[in-house]
């Protein structure tokens, strides 16, 4: 994407072939730093802390992990043993997300089908930049699709504003490339649709404020942040055409796991007869797994994480305790909205109903 005149992608290999860069997303909108990856640890580090978020983006992460392994371990006595350990600690860096453990059993099992050393570990960087690419390809697809119910919304509002609703960040931060939740809005954009987004601030880590906001700042989309339990309001207020989220895992009949508080917006706009759509790329179905609300599992991660705020003060980055010192905090990371309310899939097929027999349409070779 392009960010002040410049093409930058969130993740990518330095010319040497032994280093991932990566954008560390915790220090934006008010600082950009970019990180080097050199180790597994170092990958794992990345995702564990969020430097990278975002089920394609982890994905892929987690992907050039496993070629940091073979590019470390292959060469040393039971290297093989080495880099199946790490790409073990890798598969649990996060649990809600199934990319990343999709990606880093592609990786691995086709550089170990591989019998020279050499042609292992270039197998392995091959296969990781087969994923990048795929995921990115997916996302433009995404946006083919999804800009199709935009455009219809505007056509219907003879050219009028769409109003759009997202939560947390399902942007190109997220995806590598175009994003899943944003993808349509770039597309509509592009093509002169009059489009704007109400971006949910999402905590407790403000994906939406932060990232959401400074990307499509930067793409120059109207924009308008909001606090989370505001979406209810703009809705029953008609300010709101449509709902895209995105998901970390989604179920094959229809049930997906996303940045906690999705369930709220999917509740408000079923209540309002706003549509709700999920962007996903096909990697972010889980086919083994049918129940969403007993079957993924949800990330719980460090209360400090809700109990302080950070924010730019006197031009430095600072976290600031809200609640009282003492009291205790919960942080789930996720939570999952069932099918019934998800009023379809925007993949990188097409578009379709959130039910076992709507996606498999798209993916019969899942039947």
């Amino acid at each position: 994407m392009k960010v002040d005149g410049k093409d930058l992608r969130p993740i990518w290999l330095d010319e040497n072939l032994e280093t991932v860069k990566i954008i560390d997303q915790r220090k934006l909108p008010h600082e950009f730093v970019i990180v080097d990856l050199k180790t597994t640890d170092d990958t794992i580090l990345a995702i564990k802390e969020m430097y990278v978020r975002g089920a394609p983006l982890i994905g892929v992460t987690a992907a050039y992990g496993v070629f940091l392994a073979a590019l470390t371990f292959l060469n040393q006595p039971d290297g093989e043993e080495k880099m199946i350990a790490a790409c073990n600690r890798l598969r649990a860096a996060r649990p809600t997300a199934v990319n990343l453990l999709w990606a880093v059993d592609q990786v691995m099992k086709s550089a170990l089908a591989r019998d020279d050393i050499a042609d292992r570990i270039e197998t392995a960087r091959r296969e990781a930049l087969s994923i990048e690419e795929f995921e990115v390809e997916n996302c433009k697809n995404i946006g083919l699709h999804g800009c199709e119910l935009i455009e219809a919304i505007s056509k219907k509002k003879s050219g009028e504003t769409v109003n759009v609703l997202t939560h947390c960040n399902a942007g190109w931060l997220a995806c590598v490339e175009y994003g899943t939740a944003t993808a349509p809005i770039y597309t509509a954009f592009d093509k002169g649709i009059n489009v704007h987004v109400w971006v949910d601030e999402t905590r407790p880590l403000n994906q939406g404020s932060r990232l959401t906001a400074w990307e499509l700042g930067k793409h120059g989309i109207a924009h308008t942040v909001i606090t989370d339990n505001a979406g209810g309001h703009v809705m029953q207020h008609g300010k709101v055409d449509m709902v895209i989220v995105g998901t970390d895992r989604a179920t094959y009949t229809g049930d997906v796991a996303n940045k906690i508080g999705t369930y709220l917006k999917a509740l408000a706009a079923k209540d309002n007869n706003i549509p709700f759509y999920v962007a996903l790329p096909s990697s972010t179905f889980d086919w083994n797994i049918s129940d969403g609300l007993k079957d993924i599992p949800i990330e719980t991660r460090d209360p400090d994480e809700v109990r302080y705020v950070q924010g730019l003060h006197d031009g430095e980055l600072k976290s600031v305790l809200v609640p009282p010192e003492n009291s205790g905090a919960m942080n789930f990371a996720f939570d999952v909205t069932p099918a019934r309310l998800v009023t379809g899939f925007i993949t990188e097929r097409g578009v379709c109903k959130a039910t076992e027999k709507g996606v498999k349409q798209l993916f019969p070779e899942k039947r």
